[in-house]
């Protein structure tokens, strides 16, 4: 009986996970053979309940020990308590690890900058390498993808750093936006960047940018960012139709819902702007660029802001991960429904 119980999972993560073409059997085993997932997401994807995908990198790269294993903690508690399972993505050894044990977050945790900041670009070299990868908002968005996770919740996401008009220094979030058919839950754009030119990025990549019970787009430290959010939902179910209609139409893109910063996180919002301002002019001085220059621009702006701006950055990603996942929570119900309504 627990064998035709656990072939019975089987067949349905198969189903779960099968890609749109002749070879999605094998594509499906081959996937499974690639990737490590926890028990607690197998079976959850398995059944068909509301999973969540969360990225690794805030936790190596993006606060100190202790605070990062906490929070990580923390955030994954949100999330089950709000009726979805949590899947941290990282990849450890060589093998990527969709949703992590106690253990794996700890070790995580203590690596530290010890381990690969991962991009899409560096997965191969990683995985190859059997290396350890914390993975980015690009490489998070393409594990989930290609295990079905359709809600990946972050702090905010990379995009056009200002100059970028000179430097092209654009985040491979954007253009993993543009291709990749995972809906993000972000507090915006890190004010740290150039907001206008990154919708305009996301515009050009074909990119639905949601504002959350909001009419701005919102700018990480703060609620408001000058810009207009191209569209406004206020329900987590209105999310869901959003998400469940670019699946249905085969547009291959993800969307961004940018949710602001509680409002009693955002009041420390113009100190945390005039650090940013000091920051971002010793980078130059320093010629910190590239991949280095957002952990450097976070790290210190902490330090100018006495520690604001960490609090303001973990506030943030507890209030995605709420919003995420009652948006998990109403899309798993929305297509559940579809689900039973096509078999009538």
């Amino acid at each position: 009986m627990a064998s035709s119980s656990a072939l019975s999972r089987l067949s349905n993560l198969h189903n779960h996970l099968r890609p749109l073409d002749s070879n999605n059997q094998a594509r499906s085993s081959l996937i499974e053979g690639l990737v490590k997932f926890s028990p607690e997401v197998y079976q959850a994807l398995s059944s068909g309940r509301a999973v969540v995908a969360l990225e690794s990198t805030i936790i190596s790269h993006g606060m100190p020990y202790p605070q990062n294993l906490d929070t990580a903690k923390q955030v994954e508690e949100i999330v089950r308590k709000n009726g979805a399972v949590p899947a941290t993505i990282a990849i450890l050894d060589g093998v990527p690890c969709v949703g992590l044990s106690a253990e794996q977050l700890e070790r995580l945790a203590t690596l530290g900058t010890r381990a690969q900041k991962t991009a899409r670009r560096d997965i191969a070299y990683v995985v190859a390498g059997r290396r350890n990868g914390a993975t980015t908002v690009s490489a998070t968005m393409f594990f989930a993808s290609m295990v079905g996770i359709p809600v990946f919740v972050t702090g905010g996401i990379g995009g056009v750093h200002r100059h970028g008009e000179e430097t092209m220094d654009v985040s491979s979030d954007l253009t993993e936006l543009g291709k990749t058919p995972v809906a993000v839950i972000s507090a915006g754009v890190k004010s740290i960047l150039d907001i206008p030119k990154t919708l305009e990025y996301l515009e050009t990549q074909g990119v639905c940018v949601v504002g959350y019970k909001t009419d701005e787009f919102p700018a990480f430290f703060t609620d408001t960012s000058g810009c207009k959010a191209p569209c406004r939902l206020d329900t987590p179910e209105e999310c869901a139709r959003l998400i469940d209609a670019t699946t249905k139409l085969k547009l291959g893109n993800g969307v961004l819902i940018a949710v602001p910063i509680p409002k009693e996180q955002s009041a420390s919002g113009s100190k945390i702007e005039s650090a940013i301002q000091k920051a971002l002019k010793e980078a130059r001085e320093k010629n910190i660029i590239g991949s280095a220059e957002t952990p450097f621009l976070l790290a210190r702006v902490n330090e100018l802001t006495g520690g604001a701006s960490l609090a303001s950055n973990i506030a943030l990603v507890k209030n995605n991960a709420l919003v995420g996942s009652k948006i998990a929570v109403a899309l798993a119900r929305l297509r559940e429904h579809s689900s039973k309504a096509g078999m009538n």
